[in-house]
């Protein structure tokens, strides 16, 4: 089984979800007590939240650059970005290592494919919803990915960073957001993408009456895959 690196951290709360997935997957497949090879690197969210809010890329970039090649050394196969929205730094971390970068959105987008979605609504971080380095790959590869509008943006922005980073989940932002995908339903979406890894924490796909695509769950596939050179 190959080893797999996680930049984790961005935030615990969805790392813990990507360390369940893993391992569960891996038992799953080859059973018995079975867990995955990991190598988690994880820092201190603050920071790096305040960095984001700043625009201060560059400097996450380094970090997250030296953090793969602290991986890489110990022994990692292949990384894995914890966070969407972490992704816009994705060509920076993949040039700073020689082993693969399973990227997020390459799988999210194989998954939609393989379900005949081709119009999601994007739910994740204002970075995520409004930058064109998620969006831009999705299209790239066959989907056009919808965003809510500029008030729904922000409110799910601060439910994202105010609220899930934080352990709190609310019953009016869970009601908030579950309109937003009702809305986004009425007006043509064919899907919905939880592209933002604490998204599942609020929401379950029952609560939505599209189809989810769940892309902690999704990435983690991808990943396993890769690990048991099924990929």
């Amino acid at each position: 089984m190959r080893v797999l690196g996680l930049l984790g951290g961005m935030s615990w709360e969805s790392t813990t979800l990507y360390y369940q997935h893993l391992n569960r997957m891996v038992r799953d497949r080859l059973g018995g007590q079975h867990s995955a090879r990991l190598l988690i690197w994880s820092d201190d969210f603050a920071p790096i939240a305040a960095a984001q809010a700043a625009g201060d890329w560059e400097a996450l970039g380094d970090l997250l650059a030296k953090a793969a090649r602290d991986l890489e050394g110990a022994g990692a196969q292949a990384l894995m970005i914890g966070a969407n929205t972490m992704h816009k730094l994705a060509p920076r971390i993949a040039a700073a290592v020689g082993i693969p970068l399973i990227h997020i959105a390459d799988a999210t987008a194989a998954a939609l494919k393989a379900a005949g979605v081709a119009r999601p609504l994007l739910l994740a971080t204002r970075f995520t919803m409004e930058g064109d380095f998620y969006r831009g790959r999705l299209a790239e590869l066959g989907v056009e990915a919808r965003v809510p509008d500029a008030n729904d943006r922000e409110r799910l922005h601060s439910i994202i960073y105010d609220e899930l980073i934080q352990g709190r989940f609310e019953a009016a932002s869970r009601a908030a957001v579950v309109a937003m995908t009702e809305r986004a339903a009425a007006a043509g979406a064919d899907g919905v993408i939880f592209g933002c890894t604490e998204i599942g924490l609020l929401l379950t796909p029952d609560d939505v009456s599209l189809p989810v695509f769940d892309t902690t769950e999704i990435h983690a596939r991808a990943g396993v895959a890769f690990a048991l050179d099924e990929a």
